[in-house]
């Protein structure tokens, strides 16, 4: 009879884990930036200053820690302090079609303005054809977990009634779609939106997103 294969450990967990992992993710980051997906784990490890059996114990492979360091420069300019856009606080908005409007236009710039995001997501189409398995780990990971704050904060708007989302994997990918990818396509071809089409796309993308989910 074949062995059933061992079920994956669980992450460490704890606020020193949780500093380790930062750690891990940075420096990851650093060196794909710098030398692509061929870096090796010693190298983040050393880079990180923790053991490779560390990295390993937090990701599991190097596809994982690549997913997870992509993952975390997508949400990245929903953290960029006061000025940047906080989807978690639209559950406790008093108009939440506004709220989701500043938001937007905050988040769009943020996106425009990130240059190491930029290059993140161009890093990611060069690898994908040196390395396939890149591929098939994204696609496990599934939407919410590649955007956590947004899934986080659709959640939540769900959960307190302010939304009716039946499937939240579709309305995270619908909300990405209507607010930022259009940034990030036209930079892929080496231009930007003009700030007063990417503000109209994001107003006009919070009323379509509010029609569908709204109750």
């Amino acid at each position: 009879m074949n062995a059933q294969p061992a079920a994956p450990k669980p992450a460490p967990g704890g606020a020193r884990a949780a500093r380790k992992r930062q750690a891990v993710v940075r420096a990851a980051r650093d060196l794909f930036l710098r030398d692509g997906f061929g870096v090796g784990m010693d190298a983040i490890a050393a880079e990180a200053g923790v053991s490779k059996v560390t990295v390993y114990n937090h990701f599991g492979s190097k596809e994982a820690l690549f997913t997870a360091v992509v993952a975390g420069a997508l949400d990245e300019p929903l953290h960029q302090g006061p000025e940047g856009p906080d989807l978690s606080r639209l559950a406790d908005a008093e108009d939440l079609r506004a709220a989701l409007t500043d938001a937007g236009h905050a988040w769009a710039r943020a996106v425009r303005a990130d240059e190491e995001g930029r290059a993140l997501r161009t890093l990611v189409a060069t690898e994908l054809h040196r390395f396939p398995e890149l591929g098939r780990a994204w696609r496990a990971h599934g939407p919410a977990g590649h955007h956590p704050a947004v899934a986080d904060a659709l959640r939540t708007l769900a959960d307190r009634g302010l939304l009716e989302i039946p499937d939240l994997e579709v309305a995270v990918l619908q909300l990405y779609s209507l607010l930022v990818f259009p940034q990030m396509v036209f930079e892929q071809y080496g231009t930007e939106l003009a700030e007063d089409l990417s503000e109209r796309l994001v107003t006009d993308g919070v009323e379509m997103f509010l029609r569908r989910y709204a109750p």
